[in-house]
């Protein structure tokens, strides 16, 4: 059973999500865990003005794909490009092909290398393709999509805190969060998410419903895949695998939404 979020979940999960000026006040398993489970709630205030700029530009007179990019570029902003960082020190650290301990380090640089580049390069190029399908197809589709794309991706970050997945490294955001959350907890939020993007898509048809819901689904299954791979490798989870985690859920739930 899901209870009401507390204060401290809420500031854990937009202090440490968003660039949003929360404070957070307490960094102890409990909070964390409230956090994690708060992490939807994230994604869907990044998901609400990602969908805004997107419809601005359109109103304007702007192009589907123009108000792709857009759609794209905020939740980047909004979260200082962390996901998105992420995703390439994770990239790089499984194409390394090295053990777990040259792979983490290999993570921990500044630098980028050639399979973050890649990794980078695909994922926003299958994010704006895919938004700018749903927007030529309509308005409300495109906001929807980026909704609902950045809603799953904080959702995919609850299930991988869930109990049972170890941290990879004894400090950071990885180790704070990793494990905090119990099945049925993260069971129950997986559960309201999917009924609230059924329930949003079904203002636009039976279809849009159900495609919403299995957006969600099949978003976070695909990071599902990705943590457990990286578990494989790197022995838990690091605040990079975090973010290759959304950023996988985010893009599954983007391609997923704009087919059929």
């Amino acid at each position: 059973m899901l209870r009401t979020p507390s204060p401290d979940g809420l500031r854990f999960a937009f202090g440490t999500l968003t660039v949003f000026p929360v404070k957070v006040t307490r960094w102890d398993r409990e909070a964390a865990r409230g956090g994690m489970l708060c992490a939807p709630l994230a994604g869907l205030a990044v998901g609400v003005p990602a969908a805004a700029a997107g419809l601005l530009l359109l109103l304007l007179g702007a192009g589907g794909l123009l108000a792709a990019v857009a759609t794209a570029a905020v939740p980047a902003v909004l979260t200082r490009g962390l996901h998105l960082d992420g995703l390439a020190d994770t990239a790089d650290g499984l194409g390394s092909g090295k053990p777990a301990d040259d792979a983490l380090r290999i993570m921990k640089q500044s630098d980028i290398g050639p399979f973050g580049v890649l990794a980078l390069v695909l994922v926003l190029f299958a994010q704006v393709a895919a938004l700018a399908q749903a927007y030529d197809d309509s308005w409300a589709r495109g906001a929807l999509a980026a909704v609902v794309s950045a809603t799953a991706a904080r959702l995919a970050l609850t299930l991988a805190a869930r109990g049972g997945v170890p941290a990879a490294r004894p400090e950071g955001l990885g180790a704070a969060v990793a494990g905090v959350v119990p099945a049925g907890g993260a069971t129950a939020v997986t559960a309201v998410v999917m009924a609230a993007a059924a329930g949003a898509g079904a203002f636009l048809g039976p279809h849009d419903a159900v495609r919403a819901a299995l957006a969600v689904l099949c978003a976070v299954a695909a990071a599902e895949l990705l943590l457990r791979h990286c578990v494989r490798r790197f022995g838990g989870v690091t605040g990079d695998v975090f973010g290759g985690v959304a950023e996988t859920a985010a893009t599954t739930a983007l391609v997923v939404l704009v087919l059929g």
